[in-house]
């Protein structure tokens, strides 16, 4: 009787951990949506992209023939989906 009691609460356990994996997922999922919806508006209006660390324009570059944005402090640089899936193929 008391080995079922363990594994139900061990089952119970990782119910509610799995909840929570659940809502911080969810979570996260409506910051990125609306953080995609504010640079969609942005673009639309024509604003630039801002550097998150130090709120300076992105500039365009080309580097190792990557196109990217990057900060002009050299904070960072940014690629999109089409840059990424090309790195395995760019040279070391």
């Amino acid at each position: 009787m008391q080995d079922e009691k363990d594994r139900l609460g061990e089952k119970l356990h990782d119910v509610a951990k799995a909840r929570e994996s659940q809502w911080a997922h969810e979570q996260d999922e409506k910051l990125l949506d609306k953080m995609r919806a504010k640079m969609a508006q942005e673009k639309q209006a024509g604003a630039t992209l801002k550097c998150p660390q130090c709120g300076k324009a992105l500039v365009a570059k080309v580097r190792y023939g990557l196109a990217m944005m990057a900060c002009p402090d050299e904070e960072g640089a940014w690629l999109d989906s089409a840059v990424l899936e090309a790195l395995p193929k760019a040279p070391k």
